[in-house]
């Protein structure tokens, strides 16, 4: 087969499953302004907005949650999700990170789908990556 019929046109979604929900709604959300573009209460599941991809929340303790299974045992669901930002200044950044309470890295230039650029690591309340990508130089 010489053609892919698959024409990607970027992500579309990544799933998280929650420990504690309402300190990961705090961080995606309050944190990070991602907002809530949906709730289904009856599944667990918060559908985020993160700029024309989402970010999914699953309460583990809801419906969707318990049936994917017990959560990892010390591990992480995710070893990190990168999010593309339109502007960024590492001080200002971090700045703000750390007056929400949240430890981050300093900025390295790092490779992602804009190609090599500077990124701040940090984790989510549940210890999942997540890197803060700006443009590449």
């Amino acid at each position: 087969m010489t053609d892919n019929p698959l024409a990607l046109a970027g992500l579309d979604h990544v799933v998280i499953r929650a420990k504690n929900i309402d300190a990961m709604l705090v961080f995606y959300r309050d944190v990070l302004g991602l907002k809530v573009a949906k709730h289904n209460a009856p599944l667990g599941l918060w559908h985020l907005d993160a700029g024309g991809s989402m970010i999914d929340l699953v309460d583990m303790n809801g419906k969707l949650g318990q049936a994917g299974g017990a959560a990892p045992g010390g591990a992480p669901n995710v070893d990190h999700v990168a999010l593309k930002l339109a502007h960024f200044d590492e001080a200002l950044i971090r700045a703000y990170l750390t007056s929400k309470g949240v430890d981050s890295q300093e900025a390295r230039v790092r490779f992602g789908a804009r190609g090599d650029g500077p990124s701040i690591y940090m984790n989510d309340p549940d210890g999942n990556g997540v890197e803060l990508t700006g443009l590449s130089a």
